[in-house]
């Protein structure tokens, strides 16, 4: 199962270029994607296929790219992921439909919807860059010295 902790805005820019110039058909086939209807991400007035730019996020950051089936059924709440290092995601989590029209709310819906009490928060931790191999710029591993390169 990928882990998506090492991934960074930095990667993620990486792979929207290499969409880029691959272009989508390409880029997604080359990982075996296929298209994932309703889950984009936004930016610079272009959409990506959210889930195939994470998982060449993920090879960017650790040398393997993501399985189209590791992002499947919901293992990785891809939205909040790439939320979270900044980009816009449409489409990701929808929130929980009120009680079947018949005007009341669930538990659930109530519960959610109600005000959470003050909570003291970690302070951000300060991403540190990756260390890129000059060679093949592959992210070196903590012993500074590239797999692929030597």
């Amino acid at each position: 199962m990928a882990t998506f902790a090492a991934v960074t805005r930095t990667h993620v820019l990486a792979a929207i270029t290499e969409h880029d110039d691959r272009g989508a058909a390409v880029f997604l086939g080359a990982y075996g994607f296929t298209p994932t209807p309703g889950i984009t991400l936004s930016h610079d007035g272009r959409t990506y296929d959210a889930k195939a730019i994470l998982a060449v996020a993920h090879r960017h950051a650790t040398g393997r790219a993501a399985l189209p089936e590791e992002l499947a059924d919901g293992k990785v709440a891809v939205g909040t992921l790439l939320g979270r290092r900044g980009f816009e995601v449409s489409g990701a989590a929808k929130p929980a439909a009120a009680g079947a029209g018949s005007g009341t709310t669930t538990r659930r819906a109530a519960k959610a919807a109600a005000p959470r009490p003050a909570t003291t928060r970690r302070a951000a931790v300060e991403e540190k860059p990756e260390i890129i191999c000059p060679t093949c710029f592959m992210a070196l591993p903590g012993s500074g010295i590239c797999d692929t390169c030597g």
